[in-house]
């Protein structure tokens, strides 16, 4: 396991600002157990969401990993999620919470909240998990991914509530995720 806490302190892309926006796309987007200024409906380009990261410290062990959502580069990809308008504080125990594999990336984020003809947009952050990080599981058959999250359970709870949690959050959202429900589909075999 790599903890990236001490990594992602010196990733500060907004030195000197008062407050930031922290895009949320998986846990993020249902457990806001942080503090924040605001909390709107937003989405990036570019991103799929994908269960291809191991979790050993919140949703599995080391001896056996959960999986949970990562984001992988797709030309013409729409992540959708929640962005919290947070003061920089509030990323030390963010650090700490990501820590597995994550690091701290800035990104353009895109308001779905207002409806005009000119959308708002904003720089933000969001913690990735690269392929390149020792946590990384990537991509496997979706009965095989499923059947791990079924099994893993962790600090945090079983895999499975952090799956189901998610789906229900992005049908809350109005988004859709085909990776997302079909992997809850096949989640409801096990």
């Amino acid at each position: 396991m790599l903890d990236t806490t001490t990594l992602n302190q010196q990733r500060n892309f907004f030195d000197g600002h008062a407050e930031i926006w922290l895009f949320g796309y998986g846990s993020l987007i249902w457990k806001a157990d942080f503090a924040y200024l605001e909390r709107r409906p937003a989405f990036i380009t570019g991103w799929e969401r994908r269960f291809w990261q191991g979790s050993h410290d919140h949703r599995g062990t080391l001896e056996s990993p959960g999986r949970v959502a990562t984001l992988i580069p797709a030309e013409g990809a729409v992540c959708h999620g929640m962005a919290y308008r947070i003061t920089p504080e509030v990323l030390a125990p963010l650090d700490i919470r990501e820590k597995n594999g994550y690091l701290r990336e800035k990104v353009p984020l895109t308001f779905t909240d207002v409806s005009s003809d000119t959308p708002e947009q904003s720089e933000g952050l969001i913690y990735l998990a690269s392929e390149d990080n020792p946590a990384f599981l990537g991509d496997a058959p979706l009965d095989e991914i499923a059947q791990q999250i079924a099994n893993a359970h962790g600090p945090s709870g079983p895999n499975r509530d952090y799956l189901v949690n998610l789906a229900k959050a992005l049908r809350e959202l109005g988004a859709k995720d085909a990776h997302i429900f079909a992997l809850e589909q096949q989640l409801s075999r096990f």
